[in-house]
């Protein structure tokens, strides 16, 4: 019995609860399985304070992130989880913890996180990789903004990581670097190699922490926010006043109104002028 595979919470180790109850990742659902009980406790501690909030975490799978965030601590955690084959191995994580586990099955895209807390909260995930793209943009649209959000501590591949924070200037800069820096501040704060995951991906992932960034009243709404990227991203190689056009009838007047050069691409612009393009929609001069 190895300690790292997690037997400190008197709990049998995970490769023994994926063996006993039939829990083969399933490629379908982007499962790759944490073992390491010292490296999910190392997650759980990136997460910060898990004891005065709850915390919601998706796609738990065999408990492996569950019982190291109960080990470290967590208050209490909201479980999302679509695998019904899942359901008996976290219930004897629930047996262990009395009232410390909550399980929701159902798909992660379509839970309504707010109808399970009883507060403000933190998601903490190793998130399946098929739809962790769209999770934190489901999760960036939360409105009014952040609402119950404390943090967010999620687990990408390394590639979607970096998009997260790039820099503007910078290949991986696009628009869920935009959004996901105007919602939050980010930071990388470890990677992971592949073989710490069973079964190992074909790429390395990385931890990145985002806290949520207080709205004010000069920031504008999330749909025009979203149709700027869009447009502006989305015919990355051209100059603004061909790709705004768009969402602008005047694309060069829009961008000497928000103080940009109409010859500029979306990849040099930084997140405050992505911001004054999208006030200007917000004011009607789409």
């Amino acid at each position: 019995m190895s300690a790292a595979e997690g037997s400190e919470d008197g709990l049998p180790p995970l490769r023994e609860v994926i063996a006993a109850h039939g829990l083969a990742a399933k490629k379908s659902l982007g499962q790759h399985f944490l073992l390491d009980l010292n490296l999910t406790r190392r997650i759980a501690r990136a997460a910060g304070d898990i004891g005065s909030q709850d915390v919601i975490e998706i796609g738990p799978g065999p408990g492996g992130l569950t019982r190291a965030l109960l080990m470290e601590g967590a208050r209490r955690i909201i479980a999302v989880e679509r695998d019904d084959r899942a359901a008996a191995a976290l219930a004897e994580v629930q047996a262990a913890y009395p009232g410390k586990l909550e399980l929701v099955q159902a798909d992660a895209l379509e839970v309504d996180e707010a109808d399970h807390i009883s507060g403000p909260a933190r998601i903490v995930a190793n998130l399946p990789y098929n739809i962790s793209t769209a999770l934190l943009l489901k999760w960036l649209s939360i409105e009014p903004w952040p609402a119950w959000l404390m943090s967010m501590t999620l687990m990408f591949q390394k590639e979607v990581a970096e998009r997260i924070v790039a820099a503007p200037g910078s290949k991986a800069y696009g628009r869920l670097s935009v959004i996901s820096q105007w919602r939050c501040e980010a930071f990388i704060a470890f990677d992971v190699g592949a073989r710490a995951f069973t079964p190992p991906p074909k790429v390395v992932s990385s931890i990145v922490h985002m806290t949520p960034r207080a709205m004010t009243g000069d920031d504008p709404t999330l749909r025009s926010v979203e149709r700027v990227t869009a447009a502006a991203f989305g015919q990355r190689r051209k100059m603004l006043r061909a790709s705004l056009k768009q969402v602008f009838a005047d694309p060069e007047g829009a961008c000497a109104s928000a103080g940009i050069a109409p010859t500029e691409r979306a990849e040099r612009l930084d997140v405050p002028a992505f911001l004054a393009l999208a006030r200007l929609l917000d004011a009607g001069a789409g």
